[in-house]
Order: structure tokens, then C-alpha cells, then sequence
């Protein structure tokens, strides 16, 4: 596989609508979705991807998930890349939805290490091995902070040999991974994922940003990545500083609540999250009003 998986990569909000009939009362809203979609790649960002953790995957029924990945993938069509989260307890779930994901067009796919049980070495490697056989590109997520599982520099080289790995979405927040992975598995791109630690990675070499806050602020994200990898740092701080405390928010545990807020704020639609999240307390909403406020100012 020549797809690296590169470039800014949208992790997308998924909207809900009210439905009595549905879960929590809340169905997934597939044509506000598909709209989203289309959206975030006119301005600029080179994919989506669907059934992240900041989609609520794992809110998410079955056949809804299905239907959201298959909806970004005909939103996008040709113009951008689809990479699909298919995040699993086990091998054999996580397998059966890159799979899936194969059968629907999917350019690619993201893939966290085994959710609900911490894994050792040869069990990641076996889980890894496994979505790999659906053929699509794998990116692998490295989100020890979630799933106790950390995919160290040296581990990610032995992941980097299996067929069809070719990137790494990096969320351990340690920026001098990066340097070290590139050094132990020179073929493997590295994608930032933690808004906060963008630029930082970037200019250590991360090739791709995996984004949380591109839902709010895509066309200023996708300039932010150009002067990054650009080596424009001037420029590139100074569009950064004003945006790193609403960034910020994509390293908490309200992530995903206050980028709908942030979507909200700038006159898209984020809405409601299905449970276990629930809204935002008042101090949190002051807070983030404040930090969006900022972010805002600074690009007019």
C-alpha cells in the first residue's frame, strides 16, 4: 500500500436529531452528516473520518455505524479520503469492520489497539495483523491515556512490518516520540493527534494531522498545516497561540461536547451527544466561550 494517510484528516462530529424511537432519543442525522462531509473537504482538509471516538463510535448501534461510514464515503466521493474508524474490543470485531469498511469504498482505516482489555505486546500485534488482512491502508492510534495500552516507538516498528501499516496517529503527548518512531520505522508516516501538539509535531516531522477541531476551523487548520510543514514558523505561531486554548479541549475528556460547542459557536451544527456524555457543566461552557472567543478574534 503507497496511501500514507497524510495530511489533515477531519475526525468528524456526528449530528443527531430527535427520534423517540431511537436511542437516548437521538438519531443519527445522515444528511446534516453528509453536508459536514462535503464541507470540510471544500475548504481544504484532505479527508474525514467517520466512527472516531469524537463520532461517538461506540454510541453508536451496529447498523448506524455502518450507515455513518457509508454516508461520508459518497459525501466525499473522489474529492478527498475516507479513513474509517474501526475500533474493536478484539481482533475479530475490529477485523470484521475494516472489512466492512473494504466492501463500502473506504480509502483507509483507523484502528486502536483492543478497547476494553489491555493488551500485551503479541496480542497488539495479533490484533493489528488481523485488520490488516481487509487490505485497506491501517492507521494505527496510539491513545495510551484511553486505553492503557501504549504503542511505543520500539513496538510501532514490529506493528510497521506488518502488511498495509502505514501511519500512526499519535496521542501520547510526548512530542519526542516522534523522532524516535521516525528513526525505528523510517517508512511509517506519523499523524499528529492531539490538537494542542500540532504544530510541535509537525515541525519534529509528523506528515498527517488526524484533527478533532478542523470540525470547528477547517480552512484555518489546513493554512496552519501548510506553513507547518512549510517551515513558515512565524507565520505559523501566530495563527497557532490565539487557537491552543480552544485546542486544548481536544486533549480533555469533554472532547467531544466541546467541539459540537465549537461548531455551535461558529454557526454550524454540532448538537447533542448521546450518553454516557452528557451536556456541559457551567464552569466547563464559561471556560470554552471564552477560549472560542479568543480563537475566533484572532481570525478576523
Amino acid at each position: 500500500m503507497t496511501e500514507k494517510l497524510e495530511g489533515v484528516i477531519v475526525a468528524t462530529a456526528l449530528p443527531y436529531t430527535e427520534d423517540a424511537s431511537a436511542p437516548a432519543g437521538l438519531r443519527p442525522d445522515l444528511d446534516k452528516y453528509a453536508e459536514h462531509c462535503r464541507w470540510l473537504v471544500d475548504n481544504g482538509c484532505r479527508g474525514v473520518g467517520p466512527n472516531g471516538s469524537l463520532g461517538e463510535y461506540s454510541s453508536l448501534t451496529d447498523d448506524e455505524r455502518r450507515a455513518v461510514a457509508r454516508t461520508a464515503i459518497e459525501a466525499v466521493g473522489d474529492d478527498g479520503v475516507v479513513v474509517v474508524g474501526v475500533h474493536g474490543v478484539g481482533a475479530h470485531q475490529a477485523r470484521a469492520w475494516a472489512e466492512k469498511a473494504a466492501e463500502d469504498g473506504a480509502d483507509g482505516v483507523l484502528c486502536l489497539p483492543p478497547t476494553m482489555y489491555r493488551a500485551n505486546r503479541g496480542e497488539v500485534l495479533h490484533h493489528f495483523a488481523e485488520v490488516a488482512k481487509a487490505g485497506l491502508p491501517v492507521m494505527v492510534y496510539n491513545n495510551p491515556l484511553d486505553t492503557k495500552v501504549d504503542l511505543t516507538p520500539d513496538l510501532l516498528a514490529e506493528i510497521a512490518q506488518l502488511e498495509n501499516v502505514v501511519a500512526v496517529k499519535e496521542f501520547s503527548g510526548d512530542v519526542r516520540r516522534i523522532l524516535e518512531i521516525r528513526e525505528l520505522a523510517p517508512d511509517l508516516a506519523v499523524v499528529a493527534g492531539a490538537d494542542d501538539l500540532t504544530l510541535e509535531a509537525l515541525l519534529m516531522g509528523a506528515t498527517g494531522w488526524f484533527a478533532g477541531f478542523p470540525n470547528v476551523f477547517p480552512a484555518e487548520s489546513v493554512r496552519l498545516f501548510d506553513l507547518a510543514v512549510q517551515g513558515k514558523l512565524e507565520e505559523a505561531r501566530a495563527l497557532y497561540e490565539p487557537l491552543v486554548a480552544a485546542f486544548r479541549w481536544d486533549s480533555r475528556v469533554e472532547f467531544v461536547q466541546a467541539i459540537k460547542y465549537g461548531m455551535d459557536y461558529v454557526g454550524r451544527y454540532g448538537g447533542p451527544c448521546r450518553p454516557p456524555r452528557g451536556p456541559l457543566v457551567p464552569e466547563h461552557v464559561a471556560q470554552l466561550e471564552q477560549d472560542m472567543k479568543k480563537a475566533v478574534e484572532s481570525l478576523r
